[in-house]
């Protein structure tokens, strides 16, 4: 006798069509024996009358074959965070607009919804990165992000003053509103507004963007997935926020350090279609490629 399968199903509520959406999927996966449950920070705005709740925390995705999101890129970087502590991948049916993380469109969900309960899927792993904030060399804050982690200058009167060390040896010193620090999934998310390249998800790398640096050398940076980035903040500037993935703030004092590096523990994202990332550009961006031809063919 095989375990009951079960799926967390996150959304975002405030989205128009999300509860609608949220009651086809419950309905499909009770339809093919699937148990799903939802957070009890969502239960009530759902109605899902009969559905499991389980707490917001590290182990809402424990036992569940999958997260399926129904929202934006916000929604599923927030997935993912109760997602990765049990390496439980994440699916996403994006109601947003770019939605570059999501895997599926809601025209598309009822078949989408099949396809898990078929287990036709393909899981990949999204390299993260680990942050850590030292002042006076003790650790003191930590974190991780899937997108970036982003250090920003707390007032906006004054810019940030930091020097850029990529494996202990210093690069270049700022001054700043910013500096990204991202991996290939978030090249194409905070590091693409303030001016960084665009990098295949399959490239392991590490971005490193100056946000309107006032310095003769402040041009974007991919680096060695095996680097470590640092950042130290000058005595004398103001103080800076580290964000992870926008969504979780730390407080950085003037003088701090904070180390950037390749995350231990990667976010999973279950994959419906092998379309190329070139092809998800293209439709994302609505880019012009008509007249193009196309290789010749034997």
């Amino acid at each position: 006798m095989t375990d009951k399968r079960s799926v967390l199903l996150v959304a975002h509520t405030g989205r128009p069509g999300a509860v609608r959406s949220a009651q086809l999927v419950l309905d499909r996966l009770s339809e093919a024996g699937i148990s799903a449950r939802v957070l009890d920070s969502e239960a009530e705005d759902l109605h899902c009358a009969g559905v499991d709740v389980t707490p917001v925390c590290g182990a809402a995705a424990e036992g569940a074959e999958m997260v399926i999101v129904l929202g934006g890129d916000g929604t599923l970087l927030r997935a993912a965070e109760l997602a990765r502590p049990s390496g439980t991948p994440v699916l996403g049916v994006n109601l947003g607009h770019v939605g570059f993380l999501a895997e599926a469109e809601r025209a598309d969900l009822a078949a989408t919804v099949d396809k898990v309960a078929s287990r036709a899927y393909d899981v990949e792993e999204r390299m993260t990165v680990d942050v850590i904030v030292r002042e006076n060399g003790d650790v003191t804050q930590s974190g991780w992000a899937l997108n970036e982690a982003s250090v920003e200058k707390a007032s906006r009167q004054r810019m940030l003053e930091v020097i850029a060390e990529i494996d202990g040896r210093p690069l270049s010193r700022w001054g700043c509103d910013g500096v990204v620090c991202a991996t290939p999934t978030g090249s194409t998310a905070y590091a693409f507004s303030a001016g960084g390249p665009v990098v295949w998800p399959e490239v392991e790398a590490l971005l490193v963007v100056p946000i309107s640096a006032h310095a003769l050398f402040a041009r974007p940076m991919v680096v060695s997935p095996r680097s470590v980035v640092a950042l130290e903040l000058l005595p004398d500037t103001s103080g800076g926020v580290l964000w992870c993935d926008g969504r979780r703030q730390i407080e950085v004092p003037p003088g701090a350090r904070i180390e950037v590096r390749r995350g231990a523990m990667p976010v999973r994202l279950a994959r419906l279609h092998q379309t190329p990332f070139t092809d998800r550009l293209v439709t994302k961006f609505g880019l012009p490629v008509a007249g193009w031809r196309g290789r010749v063919r034997d």
